[in-house]
C-alpha cells in the first residue's frame, strides 16, 4: 500500500484551503452584520437613556471628556456651561456620559463602547452649542440666552418654537463631500439640519479611522455630522453609525414629563 506523493498532499492542501477560504469570507461577513447591528442597538439605546435624563431633568448632560471616566464633564447645569475640554464653537462634543446616565454596560474606565469593543471604540455624543437672541416672538431671560439645551430649565425658558427657529443646530449629511464647517453641501445632501444631539460609533476601523472624505467630519469637534453609505473602497471609507434626537422626538418627551407646557 502506497503513501500519498508530495504532489497529491500538496494539492489535498491547496483544496483544504480554497474550502477554509470559502467558508472562512462568508463568516466574517456575518460576524460584521452581527456587530453593526449590535452597535446599532447600542446607539439607540443611548438616545433613550439620553432622553430618559432631559425628562427627568429638563435639560441634556454634558458630554464626557477622555479624562472625566464617564461622568459628564461639567462647570455648572445653573448656567449650562460644560467643561473647556468638550466646548467648542458649535458644540459640545466628547463621549458619551454612560455613568451619569447609568448606562451599561461600560469599559473598566467608566465609558460605553460599541460592538467592537476596543479603548477606540467609546460612543461619542454631542448636543447643540447655541444661543438664542430676545426678539418679540423669542423674550428669553437673558440676550443672548446661551446654552439653553444643558442649561437648568434652558429648554423651558426658551420656549419650543424659539428652538424650532434655530438655524445654528446640528447638521447630518449623506456625503462629506463639499461640507464645511457650518452645513452641508447642500439642500439634498441633508438627513437632518436640526439635530440636537447626536450619538456615534468610528466603527471597526475606529483605531485608523477619521479618514477624507467623510469619516474625518465626524471627528472634527464642529456641528456637522455624515452618515454617508457603508462603504471599504480606498478614497471612500466609511463604517461610522449615527443616530440622533431631533426637536419633535425631544419635545415629546419633555411634553410627557411636564418639562414643557
Amino acid at each position: 500500500m502506497r503513501g500519498f506523493s508530495l504532489i497529491e498532499l500538496a494539492i489535498a492542501s491547496l483544496i483544504m484551503a480554497l474550502l477554509l477560504g470559502s467558508i472562512m469570507v462568508p463568516l466574517q461577513g456575518q460576524v460584521r452584520i452581527r456587530k453593526l447591528d449590535e452597535t446599532q442597538r447600542i446607539l439607540d439605546q443611548a438616545r433613550d437613556a439620553l432622553l430618559g435624563y432631559v425628562a427627568a431633568n429638563g435639560y441634556f448632560p454634558c458630554p464626557a471628556s477622555s479624562t472625566s471616566n464617564g461622568q459628564e464633564a461639567v462647570t455648572s447645569h445653573a448656567t449650562g456651561v460644560c467643561a473647556g475640554s468638550v466646548t467648542f464653537a458649535t458644540a459640545l462634543s466628547g463621549f458619551l456620559p454612560a455613568v451619569t446616565l447609568g448606562f451599561t454596560p461600560v469599559d473598566g474606565s467608566g465609558y460605553a463602547l460599541d460592538a467592537w469593543g476596543l479603548q477606540q471604540n467609546r460612543i461619542r455624543y454631542a448636543v447643540a452649542n447655541a444661543s438664542i437672541a430676545v426678539t418679540a416672538a423669542c423674550p428669553v431671560p437673558t440676550n443672548p440666552y446661551t446654552n439653553p439645551y444643558t442649561r437648568t430649565n434652558g429648554m423651558r425658558n426658551a420656549s419650543m418654537a424659539c428652538i424650532q427657529s434655530l438655524t445654528t443646530l446640528l447638521y447630518v449629511c449623506r456625503t462629506g463631500t463639499g461640507v464645511t464647517a457650518t452645513g452641508c453641501a447642500a439642500s439634498t445632501d441633508e438627513l437632518s439640519d436640526n439635530a440636537i444631539a447626536v450619538i456615534w460609533s468610528l466603527g471597526e476601523n475606529a483605531p485608523t479611522g477619521g479618514a477624507a472624505p467623510h469619516e474625518d467630519k465626524n471627528l472634527n469637534n464642529t456641528r456637522v455630522f455624515v452618515l454617508a453609505p457603508y462603504s471599504t473602497t480606498a478614497g471612500a471609507v466609511f463604517d461610522d453609525q449615527l443616530t440622533w434626537i431631533g426637536p419633535p422626538m425631544l419635545f415629546s418627551k419633555l411634553i410627557a414629563a411636564g418639562q414643557l407646557p
